[in-house]
């Protein structure tokens, strides 16, 4: 017996709405910018009252988008929102193993960074097994253009969205919030020092995004704390579109000239935990 109460709705429903939606991230979709309801009802073999409906209350819930001019669907905002949030629920599960793996084989401490607001936000870490560490930055947001991480994020980026967000955040202050603990007498710098500054203004930044395509990773030499290196790579989801950065940071006198291997070993987890996440090259 059903309980009592909504009515649970048909998954047989369910499953043509979910075609309906499949439809309308397809190529034909893409190219047309949209689709109509005739063309639905032909590719389905439904009604086209029954899809007109059904296409009305998908995008009264958000899932669709309707243009008024074209009268044709799209995927619509509220998807889009609801892709990103599971995107990132799964992507720091499957990162754990990655961060694990770099903190004990590297014995540093590992990030999973992501572009919150303009600027980068930490969503996971892994502790360095030595006493003597970096500390984790969960939670922590940070100044893109002051850290390895910041630049990869940005690094897909076109000319025309980097100098807007440059105008906007290129000089904010190298913690936006909230304050980290402090650990092993690390001290975070107002500003980089003049001769390790690797930003100073947008053509150093497009110059070290287009490093960055080139090797894969960024790099970091006391930027943003006095004693502290560290390196960052990629994180690509199925479209290809880089959606975080795996990151290591680590003691300086530790690390000596063990920094471009150890950025290396960062990329390749990167690029295996994009493959996690569906990309191909």
């Amino acid at each position: 017996m059903t309980e009592t109460g909504s009515p649970r709705r048909n998954s047989s429903g369910l499953t043509r709405d979910i075609e309906i939606l499949e439809l309308l991230g397809g190529a034909e979709a893409e190219v047309s910018n949209g689709m109509g309801v005739v063309r639905i009802a032909q590719l389905t073999g439904r009604d086209k009252s029954v899809v007109s409906r059904t296409l009305a209350t998908l995008a009264d819930a958000g899932l669709l988008d309707r243009d008024e001019n074209t009268l044709s669907y799209r995927l619509g905002h509220r998807l889009f929102a609801l892709a990103a949030m599971t995107m990132e629920s799964r992507m720091i599960g499957e990162s754990r193993f990655r961060l694990r793996r770099i903190a004990q084989n590297a014995r540093e401490t590992a990030h999973l960074c992501v572009l919150r607001g303009g600027n980068v936000l930490t969503i996971a870490s892994e502790l360095s097994p030595h006493e003597f560490r970096t500390t984790g930055w969960e939670g922590i947001t940070t100044a893109a253009w002051r850290t390895p991480s910041g630049r990869v994020l940005l690094s897909d980026w076109d000319d025309e969205a980097l100098a807007q967000w440059y105008q906007e955040h290129g000089q904010d202050q190298p913690i936006v919030g909230p304050i980290p603990p402090r650990g092993a007498g690390f001290s975070v710098l107002q500003s980089p020092p003049g001769d390790k500054a690797v930003v100073t203004d947008l053509e150093s930044l497009r110059a070290e995004l287009a490093r960055i395509r080139s090797t894969g990773y960024a790099l970091l030499d006391e930027e943003l704390e006095l004693g502290v290196v560290g390196a960052s790579a990629p994180v690509r989801d199925f479209s290809g579109r880089i959606v975080a950065a795996l990151n290591v940071s680590a003691p300086k006198m530790r690390i000596g000239d063990r920094l471009p291997s150890l950025a290396r070993f960062v990329a390749q987890n990167a690029q295996e935990l994009s493959r996690d996440l569906g990309y191909r090259d």
